[in-house]
């Protein structure tokens, strides 16, 4: 009973985390049509600001597994939470600055951090308990992702992406005072969000130097990551997670300037339905907000999708094997892709949302199966696994390459390859 209930506190906790990082990661998207206008970068130049986020997974993923088996989980959980707020507040200079590398820094210095938490806690929960729930159990931690991922673009939609920036012409026409003033209001729509964040998080580090944590996971003898890769099916799993991410991403990323570009914000506002969506989700008329801000708040529905998706998959993983669920959502996202690239409208836009709701359970169950029968080489496995997170950094410019290249509708071709591969992966390990 004791450890029964220790765990649950554990996983409580964990999951805390869970949402944490899963805010911050989609807030960083409400950023990227911004930063696209004040530094007046194309869709391939913005798509590098993902590069840098996701680009820690790949560089300090393994290393994260290296200092958690030296200083442990617990310690690893306050390095990954301090980092974290160090980025955070990273954003206060940068926007202060209008500079576009201490911007990609910080960027860097807060996915450094959920790099460390990612390492520890997705391991973590899945040995929480037996290992046929371990994809139960990180689908229920990964939906209260999704509730971070789904309340931060009306978060970002609201303070990052409500008011209109100017053009280098229009700063250029104004006084000197006004200009002063501009910059100002530009800086604090960044900087407010982020250091209130970069507070929350340092007080959520201090209350985890109290909390007891089991000591679940063991040190892996010499040679771990080598003997881990050994196993096939942590390598394919690999490639999955690489898919998997750097589609959502790329998808979620661009979302806004798929709408813009398919003119549904004038749509929007001549559907008195749709009109009042937008409205209800941001607390505001319309006709008081920038076109960005207006399709912005539809994204909600696409990150919405994904923890409703969760929830539903923590029971469903239960009682059919987990490799068959994983299959069934990747075609229903393989074909909502392709409804929407060959229709336009409310349709296009609709169907390529409601992919958030198949995204929902690959990322726990494609992590779950992969570190399947690995036991002490969990640790090892789950660095592995998270280093190919970098998916969401190569995967993301490439969707904006194509998309400056050929538009939208052909670069989405590049996410529906990515889906095709884990309908593959999870016929195949259904199969074994």
């Amino acid at each position: 009973m004791k450890n029964s209930t220790t765990y649950k506190s554990a996983f409580i906790f964990l999951t805390s985390l869970f949402f944490l990082w899963g805010f911050i990661t989609v807030l960083v998207d409400s950023l990227i049509p911004r930063l696209r206008e004040v530094f007046t970068l194309n869709y391939f130049q913005a798509g590098l600001v993902q590069f840098a986020f996701f680009g820690a997974y790949f560089l300090l993923s393994i290393p994260s597994g290296f200092i958690l088996s030296k200083i442990g989980y617990k310690k690893g959980i306050i390095l990954g939470l301090l980092t974290l707020a160090t980025g955070c507040l990273l954003f206060y200079p940068a926007a202060s600055y209008r500079e576009f590398s201490i911007f990609m820094l910080a960027y860097f210095v807060v996915a450094s951090g959920i790099t460390i938490l990612q390492v520890a806690a997705n391991p973590y929960v899945a040995v929480l308990g037996s290992e046929e729930g371990a994809s139960s159990r990180l689908n229920l931690s990964q939906a209260f992702n999704s509730l971070g991922t789904t309340i931060a673009p009306a978060i970002g939609a609201m303070f990052i992406l409500s008011d209109k920036v100017k053009t280098p012409q229009e700063i250029a026409a104004l006084n000197t005072l006004d200009k002063e003033n501009y910059y100002i209001s530009e800086a604090a729509a960044v900087q407010s969000p982020f250091v209130g964040i970069a507070i929350f998080v340092t007080i959520l580090a201090f209350i985890f130097i109290f909390i007891k944590l089991p000591k679940l996971i063991k040190s892996s003898p010499k040679g771990g990551y080598i003997k881990a890769l050994q196993s096939k099916s942590l390598v394919m799993g690999a490639i999955g997670i690489f898919v998997y991410v750097g589609a959502e991403v790329a998808i979620g990323s661009y979302l806004i300037n798929y709408f813009l570009d398919m003119n549904l914000a004038s749509l929007i506002k001549e559907s008195t339905f749709m009109k009042s969506i937008s409205e209800g989700i941001l607390g505001a008329e319309s006709h008081t907000l920038d076109n960005k801000a207006i399709v912005g708040a539809f994204v909600t529905f696409y990150w919405s999708g994904a923890m409703i998706g969760r929830f539903i998959g923590a029971h469903l993983t239960k009682i059919i094997k987990p490799a068959k669920v994983l299959s069934f959502f990747a075609i229903g996202a393989t074909l909502l892709i392709l409804i929407s690239m060959s229709t336009s409208g409310f349709i296009a836009m609709w169907s390529i949302l409601a992919v958030g709701l198949f995204n929902s359970i690959m990322f726990p169950t494609i992590f779950s199966l992969s570190i399947e029968g690995l036991d002490d080489l969990k640790p090892q496995a789950s660095g592995v696994l998270c280093t190919m997170i970098v998916g969401g950094a190569i995967i993301p410019p490439l969707f904006g390459l194509l998309s400056d290249q050929t538009g939208f509708k052909t670069a989405l071709v590049l996410v529906l390859i990515c889906y095709i591969y884990i309908v593959f992966y999870g016929r195949r390990k259904a199969n074994t």
